[in-house]
């Protein structure tokens, strides 16, 4: 019997596809020095997540202005931070990927690949998903707890814009946010209790949040309704009273608007209303980085100590405690149902 088709000799049946899972984090320079900095934000603000302003209008300023005038400023910033292991996000970031892969590989032997990228600067996402051509599945965990358009948007964007140059492409999921998650909330307090046993407490505790254009609020993004939530939580966690606590927002960039009270506008506040002692906490970091280091634990300490404050105490991010590693383990594994053989 004749066939317009003739099949291809028979084949060993296709493997179960191995199960991978990308942590990617915001990223970092590769170095503390203007010339790494310059590629690194140019990245970084010709993103149009990041930038909402058209390219026609923002490119020539970006190129012909700050990319020749910030990445000095921010080399002296990031001096200031670096470590001998050298980006302190980087190695948070590196060393939460190789406990999370211990985690899981004591409950899931053999079934998972763990890696973990930075959607700019290196490891890049194109090339870490590159490595993982052997996973059939993918989890893709933005280390972001509140979502924002600018951030686990932006991931999923670069993550699926690599996915177009593929033709066999894995299956895909990816984790949108974990702002209420009970573990995440319970390994920050935990946090905050063992930094208050050793150190002290202070008369009062700032939540200091990321900072958005305010307009990103205006056009849908839940990210402030998120922070607001993962402050009620984790001030419940502690039994804080309403006025033991202040959530704000830092880092905010270019003349629009930012969501408000600003960081650095409550430090002074504080200050003012006669609170001596001064306890700082950054719950949409997971890791330790520029903006937590420099931004809040050394300029936000100065300006604390000079508008009359007498100790002020930065809480170091979750970065490789024990129960952040369980709790973002037991999300991932979660957010695997149905793909993972339990047992």
């Amino acid at each position: 019997m004749s066939s317009y088709f003739n099949a291809p000799e028979p084949v060993q049946a296709e493997p179960k596809p191995r199960i991978g899972v990308l942590l990617v984090n915001l990223g970092t320079p590769q170095a503390p020095t203007a010339a790494a900095i310059r590629p690194y934000l140019g990245q970084f603000l010709s993103d149009p997540r990041v930038v909402e302003i058209p390219p026609l209008l923002w490119q020539p300023l970006l190129r012909g202005v700050i990319l020749n005038t910030r990445p000095k400023k921010s080399a002296e910033k990031y001096a200031t931070i670096w470590t001998k292991e050298g980006s302190p996000l980087l190695h948070w970031t590196a060393k939460q990927a190789r406990l999370v892969k211990g985690w899981l590989g004591e409950r899931h032997r053999g079934q998972l690949r763990v890696e973990y990228a930075m959607r700019y600067g290196q490891p890049a996402i194109a090339e870490v998903l590159d490595a993982m051509q052997d996973c059939g599945r993918i989890l893709v965990v933005p280390l972001y707890p509140q979502y924002a358009a600018s951030t686990t948007a932006s991931v999923c964007d670069a993550v699926f814009a690599r996915l177009q140059h593929y033709r066999d492409q894995p299956a895909v999921r990816t984790i949108r946010s974990f702002h209420d998650d009970p573990g995440y909330i319970a390994a920050l307090a935990q946090k905050i209790r063992r930094h208050w046993m050793i150190e002290g407490r202070g008369e009062h505790l700032l939540m200091s949040f990321h900072g958005v254009p305010r307009f990103s609020f205006e056009r849908g993004d839940p990210y402030y309704l998120q922070c607001q939530r993962s402050a009620t939580l984790l001030a419940a966690e502690l039994g804080l009273a309403t006025g033991a606590y202040t959530l704000s927002f830092q880092s905010r960039f270019g003349p629009t608007e930012w969501l408000k009270p600003y960081t650095s506008d409550v430090i002074a506040a504080l200050s003012r209303q006669g609170v001596k002692t001064l306890d700082v906490v950054c719950p949409g970091f997971v890791a330790d980085c520029l903006e937590t280091l420099e931004e809040i634990a050394i300029e936000g300490k100065r300006d604390f100590l000079a508008a009359g404050g007498t100790r002020f105490s930065y809480i170091a991010a979750l970065n490789d405690d024990a129960g952040w590693i369980a709790a973002l383990g037991a999300t991932i594994e979660r957010e695997l149902g149905g793909w993972l053989t339990i047992g």
